[in-house]
């Protein structure tokens, strides 16, 4: 564990140097990594196969009652989030069945719910359909196709001149739901895509409305040096309240601050810059050592600047982005901060009946144990005195967050703990969450005997097991050093890493200008589908 008191010093003097590889070169994995790997594949093929049989064509699984849910929309999301998924893993039938059906979308609509999630609709749906585009070598135009299609609808989101999309939109008028408070994740969370949209139509204009989004955002007077408030109105672009966190509704921001700056090699510092003032605020003002067991965590700081002690699966995702930007900016303290976050987070896992982390739990460290919602009771005092945290929030929903910071903490060090546990969560999840019909999420981790949630989100098989799949495959068959991962862990393919990110200085200044992209085409409400591929004979 490192010691805070030593923090600052280190950090400061690790500055900017020549940016490392990401990847430890020469990963050599034991001969036990290909049957992990499997059985991760057998978890896939028996989780498609029950929604093949009970929802194909819709959003989710339903596993318990063997029916389905439509929560995205009803434009078959799991289909669509497993894609690159399928692919990777060499499931080439599947692949060319989702590919074919991901063609024949009709996107000119919503379908239930009217509302359209701009976030979720492109991490799943616009990621979905352009990694796997990418990683089938462009072979199948359709899905470009496709994916232009819903990014012409997206960029309703936008309003006149303001830099903040709305968050909702209906498909079927082109309206978006102005009125309602945005987050900074819902609107910055959208760069990835958007720029590689781009890349591939030769039209900037979706990169330019993603890029000022999160360029208005880290320009704002934010709560804490690099570290905006959760909340925005899109109709004013500024701030609403000043919570400050890494979980859910901000944490994707920060995770997109230094991806784009890797995925486009931007020469514009305030990407890199940004993101790296926010992890020093954060090693500064929210880093915590629980009391027991001496566990790094990340609090939450409220808007009556009182430090949460909370943390969630959601926020997990920290230690992998920091490994990720700590390795570009060839900065060592970012670097072992972020291995300790990724064993806090891991603990949440092993501390429990299922070997299952929950959804939100909280901790004690010298300055107290508030979280905003009362003491700890006297069972979850017991608890934290065996384990270092306390559960706040028991359910399991197939959540990746833990398992994707410990995929990157494996090819960042290359050390075998880091296949052992996620060898276990493979043997946990075969144990507590399997059904005659997929996978199910838990009510209780704490509980061996728990009931289960009748949901199978499409992140199950876009996330959790891609990163553990990738987690025991071959490191140089998808190099975190050629891939940059979306929130959804669809991997776009990077150019070569440039040899410096960021200036180094840690109060980004400088205002970000766009290049200029011909204006989007006028959407019609029924356009044309684009012809079903034919798929090649096998």
């Amino acid at each position: 564990m490192i010691s805070i008191g030593r923090l600052a010093l280190s950090f400061i003097l690790a500055g900017t140097a020549l940016g490392g590889s990401v990847q430890k070169p020469n990963i050599v994995l034991p001969k036990s990594a290909a049957a992990h790997r499997d059985a991760v594949q057998q978890i896939f093929t028996e989780s498609y196969a029950a929604y093949k049989k009970f929802a194909f064509g819709h959003d989710d699984l339903s596993p318990l009652s063997q029916s389905f849910s439509d929560g995205r929309n009803g434009w078959g999301a799991t289909i669509v989030d497993a894609m690159s998924t399928m692919h990777i893993m060499g499931l080439n039938d599947l692949f060319l069945e989702a590919v074919n059906f991901s063609s024949k979308i009709d996107f000119s609509k919503s379908q239930t719910p009217d509302t359209v999630s701009v976030f979720e609709t492109t991490i799943r749906f616009l990621g979905g359909l352009l990694s796997a585009f990418e990683l089938s070598n462009q072979q199948y135009p359709a899905l470009l196709a496709k994916a232009k299609e819903v990014g012409d609808k997206l960029a309703f989101a936008w309003v006149g001149s303001n830099d903040i999309p709305n968050g909702f939109l209906d498909f079927s008028t082109n309206t978006p739901n102005i009125g309602s408070t945005s987050n900074i994740a819902e609107a910055g969370t959208l760069s990835l895509e958007f720029e590689t949209l781009s890349k591939h139509t030769g039209n900037q204009t979706y990169a330019n409305l993603a890029l000022k989004s999160v360029a208005h955002i880290a320009n704002l007077a934010a709560p804490l040096p690099g570290l905006a408030a959760q909340g925005i109105d899109p109709a004013s672009g500024s701030f609403v309240g000043g919570y400050v966190t890494w979980g859910g509704g901000s944490d994707s921001y920060f995770e997109y601050l230094i991806k784009h700056a890797r995925l486009s090699n931007t020469n514009n510092n305030l990407f890199a810059d940004t993101w790296h003032t926010a992890v020093d605020s954060s090693i500064k003002t929210l880093l915590r050592t629980s009391t027991v067991g001496n566990h790094l965590y990340l609090a939450d700081f409220d808007d009556s600047r009182t430090i949460r002690h909370i943390g969630s699966h959601l926020a997990c995702f920290h230690g992998g982005n920091w490994l990720f930007g700590g390795r570009l900016l060839n900065n060592d303290t970012i670097v072992k901060i972020a291995l300790d976050l990724v064993d806090a987070c891991w603990n949440t896992y092993a501390g429990d009946a299922t070997g299952i982390g929950p959804e939100a739990f909280a901790f004690i460290s010298s300055d107290g144990n508030f979280t905003g919602d009362g003491a700890p009771s006297a069972a979850q005092l017991a608890f934290y005195q065996k384990n270092g945290y306390y559960i706040t929030a028991s359910d399991y929903i197939l959540r990746p967050e833990v398992l994707e910071s410990n995929f990157y903490a494996f090819r960042v060090t290359g050390d075998s703990k880091y296949l052992d546990r996620a060898a276990s969560a493979v043997a946990s999840f075969n144990k507590f969450l399997k059904t005659p019909t997929g996978f199910a999420g838990l009510n209780d981790v704490n509980d061996a005997n728990t009931t289960k949630i009748d949901d199978t989100e499409s992140f199950w098989f876009a996330e959790v097991l891609k990163y553990l799949y990738l987690t025991f495959d071959d490191p140089n068959h998808i190099n975190i050093d050629k891939f940059v991962f979306n929130t959804e862990a669809h991997p776009f393919m990077a150019p070569p890493a440039k040899a410096v990110y960021g200036s180094g200085i840690l109060t980004p200044t400088k205002p970000f200008t766009l290049k200029q992209g011909p204006p989007l085409p006028a959407i019609s409400p029924n356009p044309k589908l684009p012809k079903a591929i034919q798929v090649p004979p096998q």
